[in-house]
Order: structure tokens, then sequence, then C-alpha cells
């Protein structure tokens, strides 16, 4: 989640399609021909002029500031001291006072791509410590708890999938960068019970103040398709920036065995998801989604509009696209969004949209910024999709020139602008096991 208030949500009746592993057929793994095939990545600043050392100093810069820069204005993680695993250390959503997996599970991601061990060990450990429930009565057992503040004290006991997702990709990454560890740092062996819990987690009900609390796993089994929340609803439903099947192929390699033709379905549901929910014109995406592609509507839907989650997802698909190569679609979508945003005006175009185009005033509930970066940055990472260089490169030369996020919105803003760097620098990597 990354900006959501949410508690979690009441629950009323079980999960769709949960025998839907059963006797199925098994789905090919191909490789495809992008950058798993080939191990070539685009590296569209240099492709634009900058140099080397530029660029390496654009992203030094960035993790600089971020995560070791002035702890008022600039930096978003802080160390927390130490337990039996080694030092501690969170990362928090600077305006809203908390820390969330989806920051955390962030920060490891970056932490592992630029090889600093220290700092993924320690926000693992601060995860592990305070985040992850060990309760096997809890209804949000072997997840972790989205929301909490800086001591480590719950806000909320439900879990986001789109942290596990990221805890889990950033474990496996890190079992094949550093291989070895042992008890919390057994990389991998975290990775897979993170993995088999998303999957097949049984549904365990509790007492709550708004009545029996009940939560599943974080996938719906059929369409294969990752839930907004594991929380058992009558009509279960999904975010589209929730959908990685740039992760998924690979989980269908390294992941469960049990579950690898699971996630390889998972990888063609979400790339056949992409072109039904983003709409036809501007390629803009809802926050919230039917199975189907539908704009999620009713008492939930806070609003039926491309807003803060919804940046991440043409980043999602263009990744996709650059890793694998294996839904065309996925440039056509690129070239919409980009076309679209250009047409906004690349200086001043604004963080929420209805989904055909129109300027909604954000949310007063956050704070924002009239041109946030990393929507910026998400934008730009398009580029890796689209077929349109000229503009594309606009795009690119809009993040080269936006600073780095500092004050109040740092954190969201932060994690996006960082990573759109690392990716248009070919920094973001597929890390496989050591040979």
């Amino acid at each position: 989640m990354s900006r959501k208030k949410f508690a979690t949500v009441a629950v009323l009746i079980g999960l769709t399609g949960t025998n839907a592993l059963s006797a199925r057929a098994q789905t090919p793994l191909t490789d495809g021909s992008g950058a798993f095939a080939t191990g070539q990545y685009p590296n569209l600043f240099e492709e634009d002029g900058h140099s080397e050392k530029e660029i390496r100093a654009k992203i030094d810069g960035a993790y600089g500031q971020l995560f070791h820069g002035d702890p008022q204005t600039q930096s978003v993680v802080f160390p927390a001291g130490s337990n039996a695993n080694g030092p501690l250390m969170y990362l928090t959503d600077w305006n809203n006072k908390d820390v969330r997996t989806e920051g955390m599970s962030y920060g490891m991601m970056i932490a592992v791509q630029l090889d600093k061990k220290a700092e993924f060990d320690a926000l693992w450990n601060w995860a592990m410590t305070y985040m992850y429930i060990g309760d096997p009565k809890a209804p949000s057992y072997e997840y972790f708890a989205w929301s909490c503040k800086p001591d480590g004290a719950h806000n909320s006991e439900g879990a986001a999938p789109d942290g596990e997702s990221y805890f889990a990709m950033a474990l496996l990454f890190a079992a094949n960068r550093w291989p070895g560890g042992t008890g919390i740092y057994d990389y991998r062996g975290e990775a897979l019970k993170l993995l088999h819990a998303m999957v097949h987690r049984e549904i365990i009900t509790a007492p709550s103040p708004r009545g029996p609390h009940s939560v599943g796993p974080e996938m719906n089994l059929d369409p294969p398709m990752i839930l907004f929340v594991p929380e058992v609803m009558p009509h279960p439903f999904t975010d589209p920036s929730y959908h990685l099947p740039a992760f998924y192929e690979l989980w269908a390699r390294w992941g469960p065995p049990e579950d690898r033709d699971f996630w390889a379905r998972a990888a063609e549901a979400s790339r056949a998801f992409f072109p039904k929910v983003a709409n036809p014109e501007t390629a803009l995406a809802p926050d919230y989604a039917n199975f189907d592609g539908s704009p999620m509507e009713g008492s939930f839907a806070r609003r039926n509009v491309f807003g803060y989650d919804a940046w991440r997802t043409a980043s999602n698909w263009s990744v996709d696209w650059s890793w694998w190569r294996k839904a065309p679609a996925e440039q056509t979508l690129s070239n919409r969004i980009q076309q679209f945003f250009e047409s906004q005006s690349l200086a001043s175009y604004g963080p929420m949209y209805t989904l055909d185009g129109l300027l909604q005033h954000p949310d007063p509930r956050v704070t924002h910024e009239e041109h946030p970066e990393g929507l910026v940055g998400a934008n730009a990472v398009a580029g890796l999709a689209a077929t349109d260089r000229v503009r594309a490169r606009r795009f690119t030369e809009a993040l080269w020139h936006t600073e780095i996020p500092s004050g109040q919105s740092r954190y969201y803003d932060g994690m996006l602008y960082l990573m759109s760097l690392m990716h248009l620098s070919g920094e973001f990597r597929i890390i496989e096991p050591k040979k």
C-alpha cells in the first residue's frame, strides 16, 4: 500500500478458486528475448549522452541522501539499535509517521541491487522483529503487518501483498548475491516460506471489534492474480500496481517447485490484464480493479481514478517488457501513457487523473506535490518499453533533471525516484544464482 490509511477489511465469505491449482496442464516456460535471455539491460541515460561517471554519481547521490542524509529533511532510513540478530534499521513514511511493508521491501530491493548487505540485513531484521506475524492463531499469520509505528507497535496487523511480493523477490536476489546465510538470513529459505504462504495460506478466523476477521492467501487462484488484501471478501479484487509479471517469471524458476506452474500462469494473467485495465486512450489504470480489468467501484474504492498506487503500473509492465519481451501490448501501453502525459506538459502534470485523462484534485488526506517526482520516475521507466524513442528520451531527461525528493513527501516519491534511476541506467537487474 502506498499512501493509503485503510484498516483491515471486514470479511464475510471464502476466497474463490481455492481448488484451482489441481488438474492443470503445465504452462510452457520460455525465456523470451529480453534481459533474462540476453543479459543486456538498456541504459537510457547513456543513450541520451550521459557518461558512466555522471550516471553513477546520480544514483549514489540519491541513495546517499535518502538512506543517509539529513534526518529531518532528507533521509527516510533510520538506525534502531540492535538485537541478537544484529543491527536494526527501519525505512519510514515520513509524512504519515509510520513504517510500511511497501517501503521496507523497497529499501531491501534497493540495497540488494546496490550490493549494500549491511543495510539489507538491518532492514530485514527490523521487519522480522516487529512486522512479522508469528502467532499461528492470528489471521495474518506468516505475513507482515503492513503499517507499524517507528517503535515497532502495529497500527494494523493486516497484510499488503505488494510488500510481501517485494520482500520475496529481494530475498531471492539476496540468496543469489550473498549465499550461505543462516537463521533469518537464510534468504532463500525465508523467501520460499513466504511464497508458499502467499499461495497456500489456509483461512484463519479470529474475533475482532468489527466481528469475525478471516484472512487467507494473498493470491487469487483462478484467475491467478494478486489480491489487494488477503482478507476474505464476498467480492475479492486486485490492485493493478501490485501485478509484477517480471517477478513471477523468476518465481516460476526459483520458487517452491509445487507452485512454479502457478507463477508462470500468473505472469501470463498479468500480461493479459494490463491492456484490459488500462484506458484504451490514455493507458491510465485505476488504483483498484476487478479481475476482468473493470475499475473497482463501491464503498471500498475511495476513488475510481489513476492515483498514487497506480503510478507504478506502467513501470511494472515496462520492466516486464525489458526483462522478458513476451507481451508486445506492453509497448503499445507505454507509447500511450507517455503520449498522454506529454500532452499534459512534461514539466507540470499532476498526480491524479480520471482514467480518461481529467486532472483531479488530490486526496486532501495526504500531502502531495503538484508535480510529484515519483510519478516522473515511473513515467520515465515506461520508456523501457516505448517504441517512440524521441518521446521516451524526453521523459528520461525529465527524470534526469528532477531533484532528489526531500521534505514531507520524500518517502514514496523518493523510493520510486531512486528505483526509476536504477531501472533506466540498467542497474536494477535480475541477480541470478552464482555459477
